[in-house]
């Protein structure tokens, strides 16, 4: 028994589209907002593909949207989280087997991640109604 199921944000959804095929009903969109802690649209929802664009040129200027971010190696000891059992260091660009990072890839995982979100259990919808209109109601 969970109170969530993940989802991943398909291109082009908004919280309104997903509320509507997930609870029928795109006035609970807020539902999907606040159980993600998203508060801002712009910087926490994924953007579209000509969004995503944009946002490359505005932050990293037409000719470097494919330059250095920034050097990883792959570490395998310690803590690790991936699938693999390793998991990726930011390093100097001198170090040992460092891969390049662009501007792209980096600022596309970062797109990846904001797509994992989480939709709440569609039997917990109307006690979590209740109890956030109660808690504004006091």
């Amino acid at each position: 028994m969970f109170l969530f199921d993940n989802y991943d944000v398909k291109e082009g959804e908004t919280p309104e589209i997903i509320a509507f095929k997930w609870f029928g009903d795109i006035g609970l969109h807020w539902v999907i907002l606040m159980t993600n802690n998203i508060t801002d649209r712009y910087y926490e929802w994924p953007l579209t593909q000509p969004q995503f664009h944009t946002h490359l040129e505005d932050k990293y200027g037409v000719g470097n949207i494919d330059a250095t971010h920034h050097y990883e190696i792959s570490q395998t000891s310690g803590p690790t989280t991936s699938r693999d059992n390793s998991h990726l260091v930011e390093v100097n660009s001198d170090a040992s087997g460092a891969t390049a990072i662009t501007n792209r890839e980096f600022e596309q995982r970062n797109q990846d991640k904001l797509r994992q979100i989480r939709l709440l259990d569609r039997k917990y919808l109307s006690v979590f109604v209740s109890e956030f209109e109660r808690l504004i109601r006091d």
